[in-house]
C-alpha cells in the first residue's frame, strides 16, 4: 500500500472471494462500509416521531453537533424497535366488520363464538347480588382479581385459574380497593381507616392517617399508596417503610376522583367545582391546575405514554385533553353523565355510563365518529371499569356482581417478563419483588418532566440571584399572610389579648381617673378600714 504526508490516501487489497480478482478500496470508503449502521428498512419508518430537524440554518458548531448527535440517537432507537420486532411473536388484532356490518352492533355471545375456547372462557359474570355495587382492580401483571363491595364483602382470585384465593366480609362500609406493589398484599378503604391485608384475608395494618378515603392509587415504582377522601387531602404513605411522605390540603373541597399518570407518576385529581390537578409528593401547590367541566369530575384517566387525558364530567361531556400543552383536543357526548373512564395499554377508551359501556377506538388523538364496542348490562348501574393487563379483557364492576368482557386489540399482547409476568412462579415473584425494592425511585423523583434528573442549571449567576430572590419575598408574602392561630378558651382568647393590648395605651380619660383616685387616697376617703379587734361574727352587724 501506499502512505505519506503529502495527501496520498492510504489503500490496502480487498481479499478476493471465489473466482474474482483483487480489487483496491480506499481506506476511507472502508471505514465508512463498516460503520455504516442498519437503519432498520421500511419497518423503522412507523418508529420514527416525524421529519428530523434540520441543520442547514445553524451556525453555532456546537448546537450543529447536538441536534445531529440526537437526530443519529432517534434513527438508532428507531432501527432497533424494528429489528425486535422478530422478538415479538404476537400481534394484536381488532374486530373488522364486512360490508354494511358495525363492530359496536357485535354482541358478547358472538365475539365468543368467534374465538376459540381459551379467549371464550374470559367472558364470564359473577353474580354478586347481595353486597353490590362493586369495585375492581387486576393487578399488574393482569393474572389476579380483586373485588370490593360497598356492604363489606372482600373477594380476591385468579380470575384467569378460576381458583378463589380469599374470601371474608369487614361489616362496613368499602369505599374502594387497589394492589400494592403484587398481588400478595392489597389496601381496602373502610368507613374510616385504611387497613392493609394479605392474600389469606389477614389483616397487617391499620392505617390511621388515611381517614374517611373515598379513592386510593399506588405508585409501582416509589412504593407510595397515594389517597384522598372527604377532608380533601392528598396523602402519600410509602408502604415499605410505613412512612407518611407527604400530606397535603388541596383546598378544593371533598374530592373522589383520583388517577395516576403512568409516564410520570403525576397524581390527578378531580374535583367538585371541574377543575383537575397535578401533584407530586415534594410539591405543597398544585403542579398544573386545568379547567375542564362546567360540572363537577366523575372520572379521569392518561394514558401510558402520558400524552392524553381522558376526563368525565356530570354536565354529561368526555374531554380528551393534550398533556403536553394543556389544551382541549376534542369532546364526546353520553346520554347519562358517564361514571368511570378508564385506557388500556393499545389506546383504546373505554366508558361507563348508566347501564351502558362503550369503548373507542383511535379516539384519543383523533375524533372518532362512532364507538367501537357497545354493552348493555340490561338494567346493571355500572360503578367502574378497568381494562386488564396484557388481555384483551374489560373489567366491569356494577350493583349486582362483576362481569369480564371481550374486547379485542384491548391488550398489549408482548409483555416484558422482567417487567410484570403474568406466569412467574412463587420463587420469580419473590425475587421480582427484591429487585422492585433495589431500583425504589424516592419521592422527590416526581415531576412534569421525568428527565430533569441529571440536567444542569444553565441560567448565569444574575437569573439565578433574582430567581432566588422572588422566592424569598413570595415566601414572606405568604408568611406575612397567614393569621396567627388563636384557641378559643382561656388566656390566649381574642378578647382577653385585646385588653392587654390595650391596658398600656396612654389615654388622658385614664391619667384623670388615675389622678382623681390618687387624690381620695391622700384625703383617706377610699379604703379606710376599722382598727378594732376583727371578729368573725362582724360580717352579720347591721351597717349604717
Amino acid at each position: 500500500g501506499k502512505g505519506g504526508k503529502g495527501g496520498k490516501e492510504k489503500r490496502f487489497m480487498k481479499p478476493p472471494a471465489d473466482g474474482e480478482e483483487e480489487v483496491m478500496m480506499p481506506d476511507r470508503e472502508r471505514k465508512q462500509k463498516q460503520e455504516k449502521p442498519d437503519d432498520g428498512g421500511e419497518a423503522a419508518k412507523k418508529y420514527l416521531r416525524g421529519d428530523g430537524n434540520k441543520t442547514r440554518g445553524v451556525t453555532d458548531r456546537k448546537l450543529k453537533m447536538q441536534i445531529k448527535r440526537d437526530e443519529a440517537k432517534i434513527k438508532d432507537a428507531a432501527a432497533k424497535a424494528a429489528r425486535a420486532e422478530i422478538l415479538l411473536p404476537t400481534e394484536a388484532g381488532f374486530l373488522e366488520a364486512e360490508g354494511m356490518e358495525k363492530t359496536q352492533r357485535f354482541t358478547q355471545k358472538q365475539i365468543r363464538e368467534a374465538v376459540d375456547v381459551g379467549s371464550a372462557q374470559k367472558s364470564f359474570t359473577l353474580t354478586l347480588d347481595t353486597f353490590g355495587p362493586y369495585s375492581s382492580r387486576y393487578s399488574r401483571n393482569g393474572r389476579h382479581l380483586l373485588l370490593g363491595g360497598k356492604l363489606g364483602h372482600i373477594a380476591l382470585c385468579d380470575w384467569q385459574a378460576g381458583k378463589l384465593s380469599c374470601e371474608f366480609h369487614v361489616k362496613e362500609t368499602v369505599r374502594d380497593v387497589t394492589f400494592l406493589h403484587n398481588e400478595t398484599l392489597y389496601a381496602v378503604a373502610q368507613k374510616k381507616y385504611v387497613y392493609i391485608y394479605d392474600h389469606q384475608g389477614i389483616e397487617i395494618h391499620c392505617m390511621r392517617n388515611h381517614i374517611e378515603v373515598n379513592k386510593m392509587s399506588f405508585l409501582p415504582y416509589h412504593f407510595l399508596l397515594a389517597s384522598v377522601g372527604n377532608a380533601g387531602f392528598l396523602k402519600f404513605q410509602d408502604t415499605s417503610t410505613g412512612k407518611l411522605v407527604s400530606e397535603t390540603r388541596t383546598k378544593l373541597g371533598r374530592c373522589d376522583c383520583l388517577g395516576l399518570n403512568p409516564y410520570n407518576a403525576v397524581s390527578l385529581l378531580g374535583h367538585s367545582n371541574g377543575t383537575v390537578t397535578m401533584w407530586s409528593p415534594s410539591a405543597a401547590q398544585p403542579l398544573v391546575k386545568m379547567f375542564c367541566h362546567r360540572g363537577p369530575v366523575q372520572s379521569l384517566a392518561a394514558d401510558r405514554e402520558g400524552r392524553q387525558l381522558a376526563t368525565a364530567g356530570l354536565d354529561g361531556q368526555i374531554h380528551v385533553w393534550d398533556l403536553r400543552t394543556y389544551k382541549k383536543l376534542h369532546s364526546y357526548w353520553t346520554p347519562v353523565p358517564a361514571c368511570s373512564v378508564d385506557i388500556s395499554q393499545r389506546g383504546l377508551l373505554g366508558v361507563g355510563f348508566g347501564s351502558h359501556v362503550e369503548v373507542w377506538k383511535d379516539a384519543l388523538a383523533l375524533k372518532a365518529k362512532a364507538p367501537y364496542l357497545s354493552h348493555h348490562t340490561q338494567g346493571l348501574r355500572v360503578k367502574d371499569i378497568h381494562f386488564c393487563p396484557f388481555e384483551d379483557v374489560l373489567g366491569l364492576g356494577h350493583t349486582k356482581g362483576f362481569s369480564s368482557l371481550l374486547v379485542p386489540g384491548a391488550g398489549e399482547p408482548n409483555f416484558d417478563t422482567l417487567e410484570a409476568n403474568p406466569f412467574e412462579t412463587k420463587r420469580q415473584r419473590r425475587e421480582a419483588e427484591v429487585h422492585q425494592l433495589l431500583d425504589k425511585l424516592q419521592p422527590e423523583m416526581i415531576a412534569l418532566d421525568p428527565h430533569f434528573i441529571g440536567t444542569v442549571d444553565r441560567a448565569n449567576k444574575q437569573v439565578r440571584r433574582e430567581e432566588s430572590r422572588l422566592d424569598k419575598e413570595e415566601a414572606e408574602s405568604e408568611q406575612r399572610r397567614k393569621r396567627e392561630k388563636r384557641h378559643a378558651r382561656g388566656r390566649d382568647k381574642i378578647g382577653k389579648l385585646q385588653k392587654k393590648k390595650q391596658f398600656n395605651v396612654i389615654e388622658s380619660r385614664k391619667q384623670d381617673a388615675r389622678a382623681h383616685m390618687s387624690e381620695q387616697r391622700e384625703d383617706g376617703d377610699v379604703g379606710e378600714q376599722s382598727k378594732g379587734e376583727v371578729s368573725v361574727l362582724d360580717r352579720f352587724k347591721v351597717r349604717d
